[in-house]
């Protein structure tokens, strides 16, 4: 009886062991079948450490491969606490070089972890001081590559492109707005230590960073900097508050350039106000259009067959009553009978009112939010806004007739620009864009190209081919003569909104702008200009604005290449207009001939022959009276 209770006994505890046994050989079998990579990847963490290589931005360039937004190589600090002999030492030496406060360093040198990056003081650095680092050869103490987004026009462009911060994430801009696809990999310097963080005698890996994408703008930069150049100018002769100017393709919805005043400079954005860096203001800003607007009340008529241009009328007797509210025209007295192209001509506000009536407010509302207002035009940018439209249940007989001249609701330029574009360009409505297309950093392949967006038709063509006509008619013989680039036909609007404060309009402050866009028969570009509160001038777009404009369409004639215009609208002079007459042909005639037919102007000949060759200008220019014509004989 006792033997069997002590086999009983020794049974028990043998099966006790065997179970112990197979747990454990199951736990040595899990162990090592499902949990090794991850027992293996923290033993790897106690003795392998990494140095990071930040990888390169995308680059950004304009439509012709101009860098933009490019990268430069600095270098940073960071520091092994554990491979530092004497801490006290190397913090002291290391505040020295970087100016930094010295318990600031000590406690980045002693700090209980793997890897410290010393940040911001330690953050790229200039090759002085990091040769100052590396010349005192502690160990724990490293300088590692670190790239810095540098913008080599420094203030050009700035809204659009934004800014980063000091780990190369985008803030502002198109930097904010494709940050995903301009952000790289970052790569690393692999090496192992012992238990202590010595670092050990082995193989170091090496794994290189990949940059990011690169991005290809819409905008060209010498129209770009044509842009920079005229705002500048603004600011300085008028000490306007505001100021911008906005190029665009019609046809398709490309930005070609685009700015505003005040700006900053990208690199170096702290010096500046939150308010100046984050406001862009041609998709930021909304204010009451004014004049310009009339476009789309024009178009909307025409379309609807509301107006014929060349044969219904308008009396102006200077103003227009409408439920009790007197509005009046810019023209004391009135213009007096018109018909509806010479309303548009003169820009008449009690004509306008007269064809919003015709219309009615909810047609004239359906066309405007058909134009895109009241809504996001879905522009590639962050910071957008939408405006303010009347509510169509709300509106009376006087907030009909404000809309139908610009009025009593809000609009962003971008809106505006985008609206007119439909209004010239056979109806098509285009959502605006600045990103062409993206490529990869290394082979420079385009790997994505974005298309036009259509999204609708607003108005015929043959409306269109009317609204281009009459707006070509303003700046030939109504309030846009200023804007009359000889040898070209060019369209345009004025516009003089004044300003709400309060609730109230202000006096003598106004926003001027001009809507212009060229060829009229087939427009390539169209330019937004607009002025806010000029000092020193008489406050109309068409003295302030237009000739911006103007300036702006020069310069585009000759960066893109647009060749002159036939049958061009002559221009109405004052005897204060510089006068411009057609050159004549002289080719083939003997130089006796050439100068009785140049009677006017100054000759200057070259060769030796006696027949004329080539002239310059070419005949059929309209060139400035008395100028000089150079004739080649043969």
């Amino acid at each position: 009886m006792f033997f069997r209770k002590i086999h009983g006994r020794i049974r028990v505890v043998f099966i006790i062991i065997v179970i112990f046994l197979i747990c454990i050989i199951g736990k040595v079998f899990y162990i090592q079948i499902f949990q090794y990579k991850k027992l293996s990847n923290l033993a790897n963490s106690l003795w392998s450490r990494e140095l990071p290589i930040a990888a390169d931005r995308g680059v950004i360039r304009d439509r012709n491969g101009i860098e933009l937004a490019t990268n430069k190589t600095t270098t940073s600090l960071v520091v092994i606490p554990n491979q530092i002999k004497n801490p006290e030492q190397v913090a002291k030496s290391l505040s020295d070089i970087l100016q930094s406060d010295y318990n600031d360093m000590l406690a980045h040198v002693t700090k209980r972890t793997s890897i410290e990056r010393v940040h911001p003081e330690g953050r790229q650095l200039n090759y002085e001081t990091a040769e100052k680092i590396n010349n005192l050869n502690y160990d724990g103490v490293y300088l590692v590559k670190e790239s810095k987004r540098y913008y080599p026009y420094n203030t050009v462009l700035s809204h659009v492109l934004g800014y980063v911060g000091i780990d190369n994430q985008g803030l502002s801009g198109l930097e904010l707005y494709y940050n995903k696809y301009l952000t790289g990999s970052d790569g690393a310097i692999k090496y192992f230590s012992d238990g202590k963080g010595n670092r050990l005698k082995l193989s170091e890996i090496y794994e290189p960073s990949a940059a990011g994408i690169d991005i290809n703008l819409t905008i060209d930069i010498n129209l770009q900097l044509a842009v920079e150049n005229e705002l500048d100018n603004v600011i300085s002769k008028y000490n306007a508050e505001h100021a911008l100017i906005m190029v665009m393709n019609p046809n398709n919805g490309e930005i070609l350039a685009m700015a505003s005043r005040p700006n900053f400079d990208s690199n170096n954005y702290r010096n500046y106000s939150t308010e100046v860096i984050n406001r862009n203001l041609p998709i930021w800003m909304t204010y009451e259009p004014g004049s310009t607007f009339k476009i789309i009340t024009l178009a909307s008529a025409l379309q609807e067959n509301a107006i014929n241009l060349f044969k219904d009328t308008f009396f102006d007797g200077g103003s227009v009553n409408v439920d009790g509210a007197r509005i009046k025209c810019w023209k004391s007295g009135g213009h007096g009978s018109q018909t509806y192209l010479q309303v548009v001509e003169n820009s008449c506000n009690p004509g306008f009112v007269s064809i919003g009536e015709k219309l009615g407010k909810e047609t004239l509302m359906k066309y405007i939010k058909e134009f895109g207002f009241g809504s996001k035009t879905g522009i590639d940018l962050n910071g957008e806004s939408s405006g303010i439209l009347f509510n169509v249940n709300k509106m009376g007989p006087v907030e009909l007739a404000t809309t139908s001249f610009g009025q009593g609701i809000s609009v962003t330029p971008l809106q505006q620009i985008r609206g007119v574009s439909a209004a010239i360009n056979g109806g098509y409505l285009y959502t605006p864009y600045i990103v062409k297309s993206f490529s990869e950093s290394e082979t420079n392949n385009v790997i994505k190209e974005i298309k036009p967006n259509m999204t609708k038709q607003v108005i015929s063509e043959d409306t269109s081919k009317l609204v281009r006509f009459a707006l070509e008619s303003v700046v030939a013989n109504g309030t846009g003569k200023n804007a009359y680039i000889e040898n070209y036909r060019v369209g345009g609007k004025t516009g003089t909104a004044q300003k709400v404060s309060n609730g109230k309009y202000m006096v003598g402050n106004y926003i001027l702008s001009f809507m212009g866009f060229m060829p009229a028969d087939n427009p390539e570009i169209i330019v937004y200009v607009s002025v806010d509160n000029p000092k020193g001038i008489v406050q109309y777009g068409g003295t302030v604005s237009a000739p911006i404009a103007k300036n702006v369409m020069k310069s585009a004639i000759d960066i893109l290449g647009i060749e002159p215009s036939k049958d061009v609208i002559p221009r109405e002079y004052t005897w204060l207009d510089t006068k411009y007459v057609v050159l004549p042909s002289v080719l083939g005639m003997n130089k006796e001939e050439a100068t009785k037919v140049l009677k006017g102007f100054k000759v200057e000949y070259s060769g030796n022959g006696d027949t004329v060759t080539y002239q310059s200008p070419k005949e059929n220019l309209y060139v400035e009276e008395g100028s000089t014509v150079k004739l080649l004989l043969n």
